[in-house]
């Protein structure tokens, strides 16, 4: 495992380096990677790692989220905060219907099948999005307006709306009892008790640094522990409420700056430079998980339906924005920085096959098809468009 881990380190470094010395995004260069040296590729991952794959994707995408908790200011959150909401969940419901009536159409599925592939490809990818639009909020790419924080904000929230719309699919589908109104309602609760643990663990935390002399780089692995906890809880308890576990992850590193500026800029360098690992594990674990040969099996049907998807999700994000001071441009940029597909379609694409729904297999290849087709165009779509759509920020 350990010399797995090294060739993951060494040439993640090396494919980062040289996708961004061609102007590319080096997560793209990880991504292709993970794909080349995976098990579907040349298999030179020991299957140890691939084991703990999902637990590694799952520590990096925490990283990132405290880092963007600790990037978001009050006034920030607050002049995006309508908009945010709506980007949140009126683009991901679009997409899922879309897909789910185009999967009737050229796949033969049913309403419920359709519905169970539209919500597993409807969450966008905060692993591709966040570490980019904290790069554009570094570099006051777009900050006179807030719309790397709004994207940030409305993307780390759209996955509790695409997740909870499938399971209530997969329920249905599977002829259990389910409440659609319940489970409706459910979200924003889930939203609710996300933030409410958050802010919660936060306070905890500004107790504790003001009454004790902690070190900074302790302080860093006393939040990564209990943000890892607080997703841990998330698992045990799903079966009876559901927890926005992810939201409240960045919503304490939000309340550490809030009420301890000094102290949350400093963390949040921590947090910078432990992304350096911690992306290099990400991107190349996901492209890892990425099987081309499943996903050449959706055929064209298949990238038509990822295409309507992706129209539905357009669609989404223009009526969310309705109302804003977003020019043309901006709304734009917003449109291509909500393509990206990746973490939760990794997680989910395999989940209708395991539990033998019908058609589990070529539900399980448009989700790859998805990812192969979306993270890399979003994420290439998302670093060229940002200077020629963002006001740029000269100070």
């Amino acid at each position: 495992m350990a010399t797995s881990l090294a060739l993951i380190i060494i040439l993640g470094l090396i494919f980062n380096t040289l996708f961004a010395k061609i102007k590319m995004p080096g997560l793209l260069g990880m991504l292709i990677l993970g794909v080349v040296i995976g098990p579907y590729g040349f298999n030179l991952i020991q299957p140890e790692i691939m084991n703990v794959s999902a637990d590694f994707r799952k520590i990096a995408l925490i990283i990132i989220l405290l880092r963007a908790g600790f990037g978001i200011s009050k006034e920030d959150l607050t002049r995006v905060g309508a908009p945010a909401l709506r980007m949140s969940c009126i683009p991901g419901i679009f997409e899922g219907f879309f897909i789910a009536f185009a999967a009737v159409k050229f796949l033969g599925f049913s309403f419920i099948q359709g519905g169970i592939l539209g919500f597993i490809i409807a969450a966008v990818s905060p692993a591709v999005v966040v570490p980019q639009m904290l790069n554009f909020m570094e570099k006051g790419i777009g900050t006179n307006k807030g719309v790397p924080t709004l994207i940030l904000a409305g993307a780390s929230i759209d996955d509790v709306f695409a997740i909870t719309i499938f399971s209530t699919f997969l329920g249905l589908y599977s002829g259990s009892h389910v409440n659609i109104g319940i489970k409706l309602i459910g979200i924003p609760v889930s939203i609710i008790l996300g933030i409410a643990a958050g802010i919660i663990i936060g306070f905890i935390f500004i107790k504790l640094f003001k009454k004790y002399h902690i070190r900074d780089t302790k302080k860093v692995l006393l939040i990564l522990g209990a943000s890892i906890l607080l997703t841990t809880m998330e698992n045990l308890i799903k079966s009876k409420i559901e927890i926005a576990s992810l939201l409240g992850v960045m919503t304490i590193g939000f309340i550490i700056l809030e009420k301890m500026p000094a102290v949350g800029k400093r963390l949040a360098i921590k947090f910078n430079k432990i992304w350096v690992f911690a992306e290099i594990l990400l991107f190349v674990l996901v492209g890892a998980q990425m099987n081309v040969s499943v996903a050449i099996n959706a055929g064209i049907s298949g990238i038509i339906i990822i295409l309507i998807g992706l129209i539905g999700r357009s669609l989404g994000v223009i009526i969310s924005l309705i109302g804003t001071d977003l020019n043309f441009k901006e709304r734009l940029f917003c449109t291509i920085a909500y393509i990206p597909k990746a973490t939760v379609q990794a997680a989910m694409g395999a989940i209708p096959l395991s539990l033998g729904v019908v058609s589990g297999d070529v539900i399980l290849a448009v989700a790859v098809m998805s990812i192969l087709i979306t993270a890399p165009l979003g994420a290439v779509a998302i670093s060229l468009s940002a200077p020629r759509l963002l006001h740029i920020d000269k100070n």
